[in-house]
């Protein structure tokens, strides 16, 4: 199945064409078929096949294994969990600071892990990813934004060239954030705005008003943030068709160069909170859909590119580029058109993907300060990559980023035959009911190109791939749907 560097030319031009155009009409029985519990595939293997057996020794042993790559430049990611009040709907790894010494506490331990991280990295300092995620970074006031700043730039040295990233929510992020922001770097930002529908937000207990997201977003743009993307959430409660589309219409009015347009991940057996929550406020499956395929249509025609799975861009801007090219990457941060072979990850709950494996930072701040009073590193959990996992990984991200698979990249890269390797796989795809079939995705002489239809169903399409779901079929719900 090998092809030629003109045949992968052709392909990347070709596949753009296909991804660009409009996903087809489907059927409710369509949905209903395909619609079950799966990955999102943020690691291959995925976070529940993390163990304790992988712990602070191993992660040392791997951040000297990653000191040797002296020339790659790192990702660095860090968590600041702390937000005012719960949103319902969030599955995100959050902690309640309505006492701002609990916070002031986190920060004056955070740059003792970036001390014991960096004393292992003494040749591999610069970052070419950086981001901090939540919670809500923008909960810190501004003095303590420049403080921990400050802290990881007396570690590593951050490439102003590359991506520098904050989450921001509009309730409580002011001008004078944004101001400091932009001084010390930050050129990306991604505002939290879910639904701006009333009745959405009640219900999520997130009330933002439509205004506030405005003021912010337009302050923004004075300072000269010219890469703003916006998160959008569908299937929340009580949305409907008319109300999101409002929602669709009033973003496109401000015109940010990205868009995340996820689907909502409802999994009370994990995010005990989320019961608030009941089946019965949620869109049938059909409806979900619905909500994203009007997303999709209003923001397609407005001049987006479609990325990834979930993600929108102006054409401009690099995702759309990197898309096109079919070079988009994927980490724990998102998409990406800067991977670094690694990602550290710094604070409770951060994940990180360093010397292939990943290591997992507990959850509990009490933990946290234990372990870093002791001198460790506050590595909960984590996994080591197989030879297997990491062809699997490679297929399975491509997949997720590029909407294709060219066998003679995965033969370059790892020195296996690609049909033989994956013959399972491509028999399961090409199945009477699978895949195929079902006008998902194409096996063709020189490997797999994902169809527009089948972009609605990549969680379906990579789960072909994923040994481990085949080892041990799970017992209890443990992933969202993947409608």
């Amino acid at each position: 199945m090998a092809a030629s560097s003109g045949a992968c030319g052709r392909r990347g031009r070709r596949a753009g064409r296909l991804l660009d155009s409009h996903a087809p009409e489907i059927t409710v029985e369509l949905i209903v078929r395909h619609d079950r519990p799966g990955p999102r595939y943020t690691s291959y293997p995925t976070a529940n096949e993390f163990t304790p057996d992988f712990g602070p020794d191993q992660y040392l042993e791997r951040l000297a294994e990653a000191d040797t790559r002296t020339h790659e430049p790192l990702s660095l990611y860090v968590h600041l969990p702390f937000c005012r009040a719960r949103c319902s709907f969030c599955a995100c790894n959050v902690v309640i600071a309505r006492r701002h010494d609990v916070v002031r506490k986190y920060l004056d331990y955070l740059p003792r892990e970036l001390e014991i991280v960096a004393t292992r990295l003494p040749h591999r300092r610069r970052v070419i990813q950086y981001h901090w995620g939540g919670g809500t970074p923008t909960h810190l006031s501004v003095a303590e934004i420049r403080e921990l700043h400050a802290a990881v730039e007396r570690h590593f040295a951050i490439d102003r060239a590359g991506e520098v990233a904050i989450e921001v929510d509009p309730r409580v992020t002011t001008h004078r954030h944004i101001d400091a922001l932009r001084e010390l770097g930050f050129n990306r930002l991604s505002m939290g705005v879910q639904d701006f529908d009333p009745v959405v937000q009640d219900l999520i207990n997130r009330n933002q008003t439509e205004a506030q997201t405005r003021d912010l977003f337009a302050y923004c743009r004075r300072a000269g943030l010219g890469s703003i993307n916006i998160d959008l959430v569908y299937g929340l409660p009580r949305q409907t068709a008319e109300s999101f589309a409002r929602t669709i219409r009033s973003v496109i009015e401000l015109r940010p160069e990205r868009i995340a347009c996820y689907s909502y991940a409802f999994v009370p057996w994990i995010k005990p909170h989320q019961k608030a929550i009941t089946r019965e406020m949620l869109p049938a499956p059909e409806q979900k859909i619905e909500l994203f395929l009007i997303a999709r249509r209003l923001f397609l025609e407005a001049g987006y590119d479609a990325i990834g799975m979930d993600h929108f861009a102006v054409p401009e801007d690099e995702l759309a580029h990197a898309a096109a090219r079919g070079v988009l990457h994927r980490n724990f941060m998102g998409y990406t058109t800067k991977p670094a072979g690694d990602m550290i990850a710094f604070g409770i709950t951060g994940i990180g993907d360093i010397g292939g494996a990943y290591a997992q930072n507990t959850k509990k701040l009490s933990t946290y300060y234990e372990s870093l009073d002791a001198g460790r590193p506050p590595i909960e959990r984590g996994y080591l990559l197989s030879d297997d996992d990491r062809v699997r990984r490679h297929v399975i991200t491509t997949l997720m980023c590029n909407m294709q698979v060219l066998a003679a990249d995965v033969e370059r890269r790892f020195g296996v035959e690609f049909a033989r390797y994956f013959a399972p796989e491509l028999d399961a795809l090409a199945a009477p009911e699978g895949p195929v079939a079902q006008g998902f995705v194409r096996i063709e002489d020189d490997g797999l190109l994902v169809t527009p239809l089948g972009r609605l169903f990549i969680r379906n399409i990579a789960m072909q791939f994923d040994a481990y779901l085949r080892r041990k079929p799970a017992e209890k719900p443990v992933f969202s749907r993947t409608v």
